[in-house]
C-alpha cells in the first residue's frame, strides 16, 4: 500500500511508522524506513533529526522495534521527529545471531548525507520550512560494542522477551580486550539490565585468537562489578562499616535484602567478596532461571533468592519476618539481636519503571508511596542503610524522592556515578559516625580493596 506524502505533514504524537523503499543509489539493496514522533516535545516548533542504522545491527532491538526508536528519540535533546534508515531486514532473520563491527564505511553508508536529503525533507513536517529548506541534523549512535552473539532466548511471565549475549567491546584502558555477558529486555531495549565480565572457559586459553560466536565459549567472573552504578551502590556500605565489623566480632554474619536480582551479580558480589548474608527478591521467575544458567547465581546456605513483587514482598518481610516460608532470621543459620524482629544491615534496591514511554527512570513511582519507604525503614536494623539506584526522569521526580526519602529517614547521602545518569541514594535509620580512615575496621579494609575509593570518598550528604 502506498503511503499518502500529506502523512508526514504534520506531528502526530507517538505515532510510529515504517516501511520499505528502494536504495536511491543501488536497486537490489532496499532501505526501511522508520519514523516515529515524540510523545512530549511540542508540535508547533518541531525539529527532526535522522540517524543511519549501523551496518550489521538492524535487526537489534535498539533499532527494529517501536520501543528502541523512542529510546533513542527520548535521548536527543528537542526532537520532535526522529526518522531511521538502515537495510531492509526479514522478520525471519530475527534476532541476528552474530554480530562484528564493519571495519570501514560500507556502500549503504557512504554519501549518506547526500542521497538521504530528499528522503528527509519529504518526510518532514510543512513547518519546518516556514523559513526555507531546513537541514536535518545527522544524528550518530556510537556505543563501545566490537562484536556480540545471542546464546539463548526465552520469554518471561513479567518481563517478556529477553535475551542473553556475549559481546567484546573496546576496553576504555590501554588497547587489551574485554569480554562480557548481557541480560537484555526487549522492553527496554537500549537498557543492559545485567552484565558482567566472562572469560575464556578452557583453562589456559589466552585471549589470542578467542573470539565473540567462535569455538571457545565463556564462563561467568564475578569478582568484580562492571554495572556503572553497582560500585557506588556498594561503596555505600562505608556508612555502616563500624557496626558491621562489629557484628562479624561477635559471630554473625551482615545482612543484605537485595530488591531485584536480574542476572545476580551484586548478590554474588556481597556474599564472595565481602561475606554477607543476602536474600534477593525478583518479579520474574524466568529471569533467575536464566542468572542461574547463564549468570553465575548460585543459591546456598548464605544466599536465598525469592520471586515476588518487591514492595509486597518488603511489605511482608516487614510484618511476619518471613518470605515464602523463608524465615529471615538467621536464614543462614545465625540470629540476630533484634528480639525477633527480621532485620537487615542494608536493602539495596535496582529497580527500573516497567513505563518506559517515560524514558528510562529507576526506581519505580511506587517507591515514593510513604508506606513503601515506612516497610524498608521496618526491616532495617537500627544503624541500617537503604541504598538506592536513581535514574530520575526529570528534575521534579528527583526532588520529591529526596523529600519523601526525608519524611521517612533520619539522613539522606548521595553519590554521583559519573556517568551523566546514575545517583545513588543512601538513607539512614539514624544519624551516622563513621570514618573512612579507620585502619582498625578490617570490613573497611576489606570493602576499600575490592571497590574504588573515589566512590567512597565522594559520598556527600544532603
Amino acid at each position: 500500500m502506498a503511503l499518502d506524502a500529506s502523512t508526514f505533514e504534520s506531528i502526530t504524537p507517538s505515532r510510529f511508522i515504517s516501511f520499505t523503499i528502494p536504495h536511491p543509489t543501488c536497486s537490489d539493496s532496499p532501505l526501511r524506513v522508520a519514523v516515529l514522533d515524540s510523545p512530549i516535545h511540542p508540535t508547533d516548533s518541531p525539529r527532526v533529526g535522522a540517524m543511519l542504522v549501523p551496518e550489521g545491527r538492524e535487526t537489534d532491538w535498539i533499532f527494529s522495534t517501536e520501543l528502541g526508536h523512542l529510546q533513542l528519540l527520548l535521548t536527543a535533546p528537542q526532537i520532535s521527529r526522529l526518522i531511521l534508515i538502515g537495510n531492509h531486514f526479514k522478520e525471519e532473520t530475527f534476532p541476528a545471531r552474530v554480530y562484528n563491527r564493519p571495519s570501514e564505511c560500507s556502500f549503504h553508508q557512504k554519501g549518506f548525507h547526500v542521497w538521504s536529503k530528499p528522503l528527509l525533507l519529504a518526510l518532514s513536517p510543512r513547518s519546518l520550512f516556514r523559513n526555507g529548506v531546513p537541514e536535518i541534523p545527522l544524528l550518530i549512535y556510537e556505543d563501545n560494542l566490537v562484536s556480540s552473539v545471542v546464546i539463548h532466548e526465552c520469554v518471561g511471565c513479567c518481563v517478556g522477551e529477553m535475551l542473553v549475549e556475549d559481546v567484546e567491546i573496546e576496553s576504555g584502558v590501554g588497547h587489551g580486550r574485554e569480554f562480557r555477558r548481557r541480560l537484555r529486555f526487549k522492553r527496554m531495549p537500549n537498557l543492559i539490565q545485567t552484565e558482567v565480565c566472562v572469560v575464556p572457559e578452557r583453562d589456559g586459553c589466552g585471549l589470542d585468537g578467542v573470539c565473540i560466536g567462535g569455538d571457545v565459549g565463556f564462563v561467568p567472573d564475578l569478582r568484580v562489578l562492571v554495572h556503572p552504578y553497582l560500585e557506588p551502590m556498594v561503596a555505600s556500605l562505608v556508612l555502616v562499616c563500624g557496626d558491621v565489623e562489629a557484628r562479624i566480632r561477635n559471630g554473625f554474619r551482615p545482612k543484605a535484602l537485595c530488591l531485584g536480582v536480574g542476572g545476580g551479580a551484586l548478590l554474588a558480589f556481597l556474599r564472595a567478596q565481602l561475606g554477607f548474608e543476602v536474600m534477593g527478591v525478583e518479579g520474574d521467575g524466568e529471569v533467575l532461571r536464566v542468572a542461574r544458567k547463564y549468570f553465575g547465581l548460585e543459591e546456598c546456605e548464605f544466599v536465598h533468592v525469592v520471586v515476588g513483587d518487591a514492595f509486597e514482598s518488603m511489605k511482608k518481610l516487614a510484618c511476619h519476618g518471613k518470605l515464602n516460608g523463608c524465615e529471615v532470621n538467621g536464614f543462614g543459620g545465625h540470629l540476630v539481636e533484634d528480639e525477633g524482629k527480621c532485620r537487615f544491615d542494608v536493602v539495596m534496591v535496582d529497580l527500573d519503571s516497567s513505563d518506559v514511554r517515560n524514558g528510562v527512570s529507576s526506581p519505580p513511582l511506587e517507591f515514593l508511596r510513604k508506606d513503601v519507604l515506612l516497610a524498608a525503614k521496618l526491616v532495617l536494623c537500627e544503624s541500617g542503610i537503604l541504598v538506592v539506584n536513581v535514574i530520575p526522569p526529570s528534575r521534579v521526580f528527583y526532588d520529591k524522592l529526596v523529600n519523601r526519602f526525608k519524611e521517612v529517614f533520619h539522613e539522606l547521602y548521595k553519590i554521583d556515578v559519573g556517568n551523566g545518569e546514575n545517583f545513588v541514594l543512601i538513607a539512614t535509620v539514624s544519624p551516622l559516625v563513621f570514618s573512612v580512615g579507620d585502619c582498625g575496621n578490617s570490613f573497611l579494609m576489606r570493602l576499600k580493596s575490592v571497590i574504588p575509593e573515589a566512590y567512597i570518598n565522594s559520598i556527600t550528604k544532603i
